[in-house]
């Protein structure tokens, strides 16, 4: 399937703990032509990937409620696969408060859809 006429369909996953964030995320992201799974939390995310489903892009929030943070999070995932791309988003956290892996963005809330649409189409160059 392509996407805007140019791009493969790619697959996102979404970690995001505020439901109807993360519904707009999808119906956004699904909306432009992009495949994508939304999960709760660090532990469904690990889950998801260790089922092997494939994803392009790991989107994550750092602030997941309790248990693992985003950051934790994208340490774990990108030493078990060090080619997908990661995208932080925060509103409470900022760039300097944690160390990201190497090539990933940070993208700070509030954010425009239009916003992740471009960094996503961004990463996945």
């Amino acid at each position: 399937m392509e996407r805007a006429g140019k791009n493969i369909l790619k697959n996102i996953l979404v970690v995001e703990d505020e439901p109807l964030l993360g519904e707009l995320i999808v119906d956004a992201l699904s909306d432009k032509g992009f495949a994508v799974t939304v999960v709760p939390d660090a532990g469904g995310a690990l889950r998801h990937l260790l089922s092997g489903a494939h994803a392009d892009v790991l989107f994550t929030d750092i602030d997941l409620g309790s248990g693992m943070d985003g950051a934790e999070l994208a340490q774990l995932v990108h030493a078990m696969r060090p080619k997908l791309a990661i995208v932080y988003a925060s509103g409470r956290r900022s760039l300097g408060e944690f160390t990201p892996v190497p090539g990933s963005v940070f993208l700070p809330k509030p954010y425009s859809l239009q916003q992740v649409d471009q960094t996503l189409t961004r990463v996945m160059r």
